[in-house]
């Protein structure tokens, strides 16, 4: 079993950068792949960014390429997601998700509760 808490959301300006972090616990974090998903308004929810197990792979929307950075640190049970140049259309609740190195919500078993990201014009 994993469980994650995300935390690091806020509001913040157009341009500006928000770090997120989730921390994990549960014998066999490591071995999963995670991701970071995120939900808008009304919209449905989308992949952002995953990492292997190792931290070796990492995978990005096309949306945030280039801005965003996911990383993990296995030995203390985090993954973080560093937010640079935001834009109002990132605002969203931001889900950490453990599970298969996929973009498919359906591949991952384990979620957060989320975090609010606000990004002012």
């Amino acid at each position: 079993q994993v469980q994650l808490v995300e935390s690091g959301g806020g509001l913040v300006q157009a341009g500006g950068s928000l770090r997120l972090s989730c921390a994990a616990s549960g014998r066999a974090f490591s071995t999963y792949a995670k991701g970071w998903f995120r939900q808008a308004p009304g919209k449905e929810r989308e992949f952002v960014a995953a990492i292997s197990w190792s931290g070796g792979l990492t995978y990005y929307a096309d949306s945030v390429k280039g801005r965003f950075t996911i990383s993990r640190d296995n030995a203390k049970n985090t993954v973080s997601l560093q937010m640079n140049g935001l834009k109002p259309e990132d605002t969203a609740v931001y889900y950490c998700a453990a599970g298969r190195e996929t973009a498919r919500i359906s591949d991952y078993n384990y979620w957060g509760q989320g975090t609010q990201v606000t990004v002012s014009s």
